[in-house]
């Protein structure tokens, strides 16, 4: 379904945008046919990284911390401000991955591993990517905190690599402080 607004404005169905993500996600499967038969039974497809789009996998603390929040809801629009990209997580690693151009994983800072504690998966890497429906924490393991909103509608990798930098600044200050507040505490 279609909707019309205004002389120029064309709107798509929050259906059809699903399509047309899932469709374009599954162009990175080895096999399309079995990529989306294992979002029909798990919930999530094996794509392969580096052809159509590179995934940057931060750790949910570090998310956390920039968000200053552990609440799922909070952390996804936080991330939706900060890195205006698709970002999903997988609750059982307590990783996060925002998808990025597939070139991000040669540029000097994600190819030298410059960016400490966040990892870049490019060409070479499979990641179990959930399906594009899966965007409600209480109900999967993997959902998107940060749905696509069209195909290849991805992250800023600068975006991003600045939330890690600020989400490791934040847990850094967060611990300084906790340090310092036993130490008033005992002494």
């Amino acid at each position: 379904m279609r909707l019309y607004q205004g002389p120029e404005a064309l709107v798509h169905s929050r259906c059809e945008r699903e399509r047309a993500v899932s469709h374009w996600l599954l162009a990175a499967a080895e096999d399309m046919k079995e990529a989306r038969e294992q979002w029909e039974t798990r919930g999530i497809a094996l794509l392969r990284c580096g052809g159509l789009f590179a995934a940057i996998r931060i750790p949910a603390g570090i998310v956390q911390a920039a968000a200053g929040t552990e609440d799922p809801k909070r952390i996804g629009v936080y991330l939706d401000e900060a890195v205006h990209g698709p970002v999903f997580i997988d609750t059982s690693s307590q990783r996060y991955y925002a998808l990025v151009p597939a070139s991000t994983s040669r540029l000097p800072q994600w190819a030298d591993r410059q960016v400490p504690e966040a990892e870049c998966l490019g060409s070479g890497c499979f990641l179990g990517v959930p399906r594009p429906q899966r965007t409600e924490p209480e109900m999967f393991r993997p959902y998107w905190c940060v749905p696509m909103d069209g195909p290849g509608a991805l992250c800023s990798p600068d975006a991003v690599s600045q939330l890690v930098a600020y989400g490791r600044y934040q847990r850094a200050l967060g611990e300084r402080l906790a340090v310092e507040g036993d130490e008033d505490g005992h002494g």
